[in-house]
């Protein structure tokens, strides 16, 4: 009887303070990366040699995601020590909107890589320090709903932002760019309507800095607990329940590679143009959207863990399955299927976090954990897209699933805690 109202109220607490303008912010950058990144494929067909194309999709996003690992870690630190989270934050999303649209101008295969590895340094800036404001703005009895919801307006982003591609595209090429090309190279009609959208994605990145740099605001920290490492105080970090969580989350991670090879596959299988990449990439993303404020809330009423274990088996049996798929039909059910794994992880996760880690290494706990999982997506995007080239997408895609049945093995086995709801102390009477 009481369910509606007691939803409402929890959403009403979760949105508070910093977490709506951040949801903001993710759903504008997303906007502006999501106009771009469904179709680099295509745009590196044009570039490359076709039996290249693969091979510098997952180079891009290795390489890109570990370097920006390693600033996660150094930036989540850096916040915590200064006890200033928002400057770092600002920096790491001007830095993504300026470069992201100057792909519109790459000649060359390696100029999409080296501008999508700036992108990916902005992103390694921001991420810890943005992390932790929304950890520090939360309470904990909904902070799964509070991570899901910012997760849910970054998903949205990156609905809007390949919608509004695909109308820019058909006023561009005409309704010719929706139906299947055949699996050649984009030609050079298309590739000019390519860069025209991309340089057109500078707008909403412009206007997710101005909106962080207004609205957001520096939490300051109680006056019982100064910065780590201030006045030669040194916490001892994130408790060692953290590791353990951190360890099963590398083995996953070493099996999850970008999620543009699943449109890499059906683009490749089936022939499609530009027209069903978007479609396929905006399904996908609704799919994450649906599944975000449920999957957070129930990671908020069964605990974390659970929620994470029954996403990661998502995971594996699409993986397992994908390759089979005889259709596109069955394709798209599959990343509707997919998007539930992100809703069950990824608020999650992240609130498993904050709950466990007291505030004063909070950054630094972010930090450590989007650094595993960027130093793991090297091999993890890079040796999928060799696996792809050497013995063929069936292969790639099982060993995938593979790793996320390990991965789930070693979260069974190690039990971190006495309690998987126990929280962190926040030093401000929570």
């Amino acid at each position: 009887m009481n369910a509606r109202p007691r939803l409402h109220s929890d959403l009403r607490r979760a949105l508070r303070g910093n977490i709506l303008p951040l949801g903001l912010v993710s759903l504008l950058t997303d906007f502006s990366s999501e106009m771009i990144y469904p179709l680099l494929p295509a745009f590196f067909s044009g570039l490359v040699p076709a039996a290249a194309a693969a091979v510098y999709i997952g180079l891009m996003d290795g390489v890109a995601e570990s370097v920006s690992g390693l600033l996660k870690i150094w930036s989540g630190g850096w916040s915590d020590r200064s006890g200033r989270r928002k400057a770092l934050a600002l920096a790491g999303y001007s830095l993504s909107g300026l470069a992201r649209p100057l792909i519109a101008l790459a000649a060359a295969g390696w100029h999409v890589v080296a501008l999508r590895f700036l992108d990916r340094v902005g992103k390694g800036i921001r991420t810890a320090p943005r992390d932790a404001l929304i950890g520090e703005a939360a309470d904990p009895d909904v902070r799964g709903l509070a991570f899901a919801f910012h997760r849910m307006m970054d998903h949205a982003g990156a609905v809007s932002g390949p919608l509004v591609a695909a109308l820019l595209l058909y006023l561009f090429l005409g309704r010719g760019f929706l139906w299947v090309r055949g699996s050649g190279p984009a030609g050079p009609e298309e590739m000019h309507a390519l860069r025209r959208l991309f340089a057109l994605a500078l707008l909403p990145g412009i206007a997710a800095s101005v909106i962080f740099w207004r609205k957001v605001r520096e939490i300051p920290r109680p006056a019982s607990m100064p910065p780590a490492g201030a006045g030669g105080n040194r916490t001892s970090g994130p408790p060692r329940s953290f590791y353990f969580f951190l360890s099963s989350v590398t083995v996953f991670t070493l099996g999850n590679s970008t999620d543009l090879f699943l449109v890499f596959f059906a683009q490749t299988r089936f022939g499609l143009g530009l027209g069903w990449m978007i479609a396929l990439w905006i399904l996908l993303h609704l799919s994450k959207i649906i599944f975000s404020l449920p999957g957070g809330r129930l990671s908020d009423r069964i605990g974390r863990r659970p929620a994470i274990l029954i996403g990661w088996m998502v995971y594996a049996a699409v993986y397992a399955t994908i390759p089979s798929a005889g259709g596109l039909t069955a394709v798209c059910v599959l990343l509707v299927l997919y998007g539930a794994y992100y809703g069950l992880t990824e608020g999650a996760e992240r609130a498993l976090i904050a709950d466990r880690v007291p505030v004063a290494s909070r950054g630094r706990a972010y930090g450590l954990y989007h650094g595993a999982v960027g130093f793991a997506a090297l091999p993890a995007s890079l040796l999928f897209g060799l696996f792809w080239a050497r013995l063929g997408p069936a292969i790639a895609f099982r060993i995938g699933a593979s790793l996320a049945a390990a991965a789930c093995m070693l979260l069974l086995a190690a039990r971190p805690g006495r309690n998987e709801a126990e929280r962190a102390p926040d030093g401000r009477g929570r």
